[in-house]
């Protein structure tokens, strides 16, 4: 009988070797983990707008036990680590909130207020911190906030932090260049499928538990609640720029294309502390993520860690987004000298396998890191692998095509499936040798098969009963969170199926009201269906209180640019910003805001509907494992 639930023999063995090569009697992280904790939200869990817990730490006390056999046990320390969570002091007059999310929230004590580095992903768990801080140390206004990077977890919760009351003082909003543009991109642009792949990465359908989700490795995980975006009105272009906020003296490293797009690291001289973003955290990070994501260049982020290192010299305590603090010159220099050569050593052998003709797969299956790299915790794959990473290097420099001829332009996975079953002796067949693959261990081998299986027949119970125990044991022995997650989503819904819910949608009121004007259209011209508006032909002309935009639909094709005061169309279209946000967000028709006056039609108005018409909707829940 094959065992399909607990781990295997073969899982256990793996986890044995982890034990056995890894420093597992280091205990530093730990104390630095713990270091300075003054307090916790009072009932360690945050609610919700219903009053129900968005965030409870109290589920999370599982981790605080032995390994079970069914975790990687690097990935179980990890997760210990990510649940020490509270306010803490990092060094005089810097504070984080730690592990109520994602991402930590920074408070820097400026002369009058609080300078807040990152607002965490939801308004719920920023507005909670913020109580928290003012609570132990002190109620002070915000004065000042800087967004280390574009990545939602990082400015998602902004309406926590700059309230209507806040902004109405126009306190200064720093973030690097191109943040805006990055930051829409990923979200509403690439959104449908980055969120759906995200509910794979995040485990965000598991349960919580030993035989589920346990630990995204970059944070315990993600919190519900309300996201949105303030848009920034200070923005960093390069490195020696610098402000002060509020008293406080900031001085940026600018690092586009490192961890994030738009992303920079910061220095306060005044208090000799680094902020090192999420480009040097306690992981091997992504420079592809799973989620999906422009590919990450490890050469130039080294290179950033390497000018870091001399940039601020006198660093006495490194922090980031992410993870706990380090104290110490000398521990902060060989930190950032780990993760340095950790990135390039990716980089450079990567490019050399590869000009000796090695394909990304086979580099992914041969590269090696050095032990005196790899077998340092704060250097392991806890969110990103050397896997995916060597894939993506390649991809940066090479694209997609590994060269061979045959895979220039392969059958789709149904109809390879249906090949390859055929030339295998039938479905069947093909289980019961995958079976034989199973009991020796061999998951990788029966995932790849099975999945062909899969495809050609979606029906077959056996083979989806094995591929998804298959799934279950890649992800019982991954020290991945996101791998793990991963196979255990992929194992969840070839039992039970894609769900079909609702969650939170980036496409709300508070996240609209920062997005520009030409990032809407942008959007629209992705949604538009080409092949239906291939024969459409027209212009209009779209004025949004006093900014104006040429539209040009034709040859299946959406073009837009700003207009001139003298600009003619076919049709022309005025509405106020307030009424296109909640039209662009589904919470307003475009029929009914036609018929009070709301939206002004002159020339042609069936255009502006039959453009509406032709704009897709996306499904969210969309099949990953099955056709």
């Amino acid at each position: 009988m094959t065992n399909t639930k607990g781990a295997t023999d073969a899982t256990r063995a793996v986890h044995q070797k982890f034990k056995d090569w890894l420093p597992f009697d280091d205990t530093s992280d730990f104390e630095d983990a713990s270091r300075g904790l003054m307090a916790t939200i009072e009932g360690d869990f945050v609610p919700g707008a219903d009053g129900k817990p968005i965030w409870d730490t109290k589920a999370r006390e599982m981790f605080q036990g032995d390994c079970p056999e069914t975790v990687n046990p690097s990935l179980w320390r990890q997760a210990q680590l990510n649940n020490i969570h509270g306010l803490f002091k990092v060094t005089d007059r810097i504070y984080q909130v730690r592990n109520y999310d994602l991402a930590n929230i920074t408070f820097i004590e400026g002369d009058t207020g609080w300078v807040v580095v990152d607002t965490g992903l939801t308004a719920d768990v920023a507005a909670a911190s913020l109580k928290l801080i003012n609570e132990k140390v002190g109620e002070r206004p915000v004065t000042g906030v800087i967004y280390t990077h574009s990545h939602v977890d990082h400015y998602g919760g902004s309406r926590g932090i700059l309230t209507d009351e806040v902004l109405a003082r126009g306190v200064p909003i720093v973030a690097p260049d191109g943040f805006l543009e990055e930051a829409v991109s990923e979200n509403l642009i690439a959104g449908t499928t980055m969120r759906r792949r995200a509910t794979y990465m995040y485990g965000l359908m598991l349960p919580m538990g030993p035989e589920g989700h346990v630990d995204t490795g970059l944070g315990p995980g993600q919190a519900r609640g309300v996201i949105g975006l303030v848009a920034p009105n200070d923005i960093v272009k390069a490195t020696g720029e610098t402000r002060v906020i509020d008293g406080v003296e900031v001085y940026f490293q600018f690092t586009p294309d490192a961890e994030a797009p738009a992303e920079m690291m910061f220095y306060f001289p005044q208090m000799k502390a680094l902020c090192t973003s999420e480009v040097v955290t306690h992981i091997l990070h992504n420079v592809y993520t799973p989620r999906g994501a422009k590919v990450r260049d490890s050469l130039a982020w080294a290179k950033f860690v390497h000018e870091l290192k001399s940039l601020y010299p006198e660093t006495e305590v490194v922090f980031a987004s992410h993870h706990w603090p380090m104290w110490g010159k000398e521990r902060v220099q060989t930190y950032l000298s780990l993760q340095r050569d950790l990135y390039k050593y990716l980089h450079d052998e990567t490019l050399r396998l590869a000009n000796h003709g090695r394909t990304p797969i086979e580099i992914a299956d041969e590269i090696r890191i050095p032990d005196a790299i790899a077998r340092v915790f704060h250097n392991r794959d806890y969110y990103g692998t050397v896997s995916h990473n060597v894939k993506a290097i390649y991809q940066l420099y090479f694209g997609w095509y590994d060269g061979n001829p045959s895979n220039l332009n392969p059958h789709t996975p149904v109809e390879a499936g249906k090949r390859y079953v055929e030339f295998m002796g039938g479905a069947d067949a093909v289980v019961e040798k995958a079976r034989g693959s199973f009991e020796a261990g061999d998951y990788r081998w029966v995932a790849q098969v099975l999945n062909h299986v899969v495809f050609a027949d979606p029906s077959h119970q056996g083979a989806r009963a094995l591929l998804a125990a298959a799934l279950r044991q890649m992800g019982y022995q991954a020290e991945s969170g996101p791998w793990r997650d991963i196979y255990l989503m992929g194992a969840k819904e070839m039992a039970e199926g894609a769900p079909n819910i609702e969650i939170i949608s980036m496409h709300n009121l508070e996240t609209m009201r920062a997005v520009p004007l030409d990032l809407i259209l942008d959007e629209m011209a992705v949604r538009l269906n080409g092949p239906k508006a291939a024969d459409l032909s027209f212009t209009l002309l779209l004025k949004v209180g006093e900014e104006a935009r040429m539209l040009e639909v034709g040859r299946g094709v959406l073009n837009h640019g700003p207009a001139g005061a003298d600009a003619s169309a076919d049709t022309v279209v005025e509405l106020a910003r307030e009424d296109l946000n909640p039209l662009w967000c589904g919470k307003a028709n475009l029929e009914a805001l036609m018929s009070d006056g709301s939206i002004k039609t002159s020339g042609k108005a069936d255009n502006l509907t039959a453009l509406f018409g032709l704009l897709d909707g996306f499904k969210l829940f969309f099949n990953i494992v099955e056709p």
